[in-house]
């Protein structure tokens, strides 16, 4: 394995950050500084960081339904729970995606530093699904709802197309590639609506099925190269299969989505 990337799968750091540790002369092997990222290595080498020995762990990834009230951080100085409490591994993990102690659903934990970083990294595009439902007020129009398809003008800049299908009379599916703070919820302020209720129902190819509040599953090794290929290959991705009342009407293209059925091949990234 090339050292850069043993050192990212040892949960020190992403694959880039852990390329710079190796060019400012911070990492040895075998007792040797040691400047080239592409240095073939394996456990049989004593490799270390700042002096720190550093080894690979098993990799492992979570599928986590976080409750409201929950902290999308590893840890809390205020003490309050955090999605990898929800877990219990004595493992360093890292949330993935986060959400706002005031939404709820999907997210993943992994001691994988390089596709925590990949599938958070607004450039690869990994498209993310949440069920929306607005506070009182009128029913949502094909308006508000084309509006958020095409993208709608934020402080920071105007949002991307995204994929919006209509639910019920003030609930919708929205499928983004971007991961800006508070996304949804600004985007829905800039059609003039509130929040009240947020849910991620799905990350990438994975979705959150019927995984309940507050409890976290491991996926297995099939659903990890899934979200490989996710940041590897972007694909389109069909919409997860839901029941559509009557009369609500479809908007902007297809509907929000997040399988894929193909699978990474072996050699990955």
């Amino acid at each position: 394995m090339r050292l850069a990337k043993y050192i990212a799968h040892a949960g020190v750091a992403s694959r880039r950050a852990a390329e710079q540790l190796i060019f400012d002369g911070r990492v040895t092997v075998d007792g040797k500084t040691v400047t080239d990222p592409a240095k073939d290595v394996s456990d049989r080498n004593e490799i270390t960081v700042d002096g720190d020995r550093v080894a690979v762990e098993g990799t492992v990834v979570y599928a986590v339904n976080k409750p409201l009230g929950v902290i999308s951080t590893a840890s809390d100085p205020e003490g309050r729970q955090t999605v990898v409490d929800l877990i219990g591994s004595e493992k360093r993990l890292y949330p993935v995606g986060r959400l706002d102690a005031n939404s709820s659903g999907l997210m993943l934990v992994t001691n994988d530093g390089e596709l925590a970083n990949k599938l958070s990294h607004p450039s690869y595009g990994v498209p993310k699904t949440y069920r929306v439902r607005v506070r009182r007020g009128a029913p949502l129009t094909d308006a508000e709802l084309e509006r958020l398809a095409r993208g709608v003008e934020l402080d920071d800049g105007k949002t991307r197309r995204a994929e919006v299908a209509k639910t019920a009379t003030r609930e919708f599916l929205i499928t983004i590639k971007e991961g800006r703070n508070r996304q949804i919820r600004r985007m829905c302020e800039a059609i003039g609506r509130d929040v009240g209720e947020l849910q991620r129902i799905a990350f990438g190819s994975l979705e959150l099925g019927r995984l309940k509040l507050g409890t976290a599953r491991r996926l297995s090794p099939e659903e990890v190269e899934r979200l490989w290929q996710n940041v590897e290959e972007p694909v389109r991705m069909r919409s997860p299969k839901r029941k559509r009342p009557a009369g609500a009407k479809e908007t902007g293209g297809r509907r929000p989505a997040a399988k894929s059925s193909q699978s990474r091949k072996p050699n990955k990234k």
